[in-house]
């Protein structure tokens, strides 16, 4: 048995295999345009729809049985204990407009933990997340209720509508909504 060709060595195998490679990968895009995207929650309030940014949410909940608190201002539902913890439940719109939501099937909760402010406010109902690119945000506010006014700064437009952003924090901050006593 003579051996007519010689053993192809592992560098040489591997820098063929590289050769070939290189010359049928496909090429990569000149230019990638990431774009930098906003998250919000989508809920209503009576017949205004609003978002909440994802980070100013901790959790939506299905509306928790109450205990009512006593000398608490109409828009004190009550609190709920929500896995051991104790949580207090106020209606958004009861805190705004002096009217309380009117309860039903698909009320939600939304969780805010902020600084030593951790509650629920109940909303008439949830449209789940919306995403919006950070450039198409405007401060040209459509009109608003003076009640709403300081907790919106600015909106998100797309083909659908204009959507307010309500910020939580700002209504954790508020020494209003600390004046939750009669």
């Amino acid at each position: 048995m003579s051996q007519s060709s010689s053993p192809v060595s592992p560098v040489r195998l591997l820098l063929e295999l590289e050769r070939r490679s290189r010359r049928s990968a496909a090429e990569l895009p000149h230019k990638l345009e990431i774009l930098e995207m906003w998250n919000g929650i989508a809920f209503r309030i009576n017949e205004k729809m609003y978002m909440a940014p994802m980070n100013e949410v901790s959790e939506i909940l299905d509306l928790p049985s109450l205990t009512r608190v006593p000398n608490a201002k109409p828009w004190v539902l009550g609190v709920a204990n929500v896995r051991g913890n104790l949580l207090p439940i106020m209606d958004l719109s009861g805190f705004l407009k002096g009217a309380n939501t009117r309860q039903h099937k698909r009320s939600r909760v939304l969780v805010v933990n902020h600084e030593l402010v951790h509650s629920g406010l109940l909303v008439d109902e949830i449209y789940g997340m919306r995403h919006f690119e950070r450039e198409s945000w405007t401060k040209r506010l459509p009109k608003i209720d003076s009640a709403v006014a300081p907790f919106v700064q600015r909106c998100y437009e797309n083909e659908e509508r204009t959507w307010m952003v309500f910020s939580m924090f700002k209504l954790a901050e508020s020494p209003r909504f600390h004046q939750a006593g009669i």
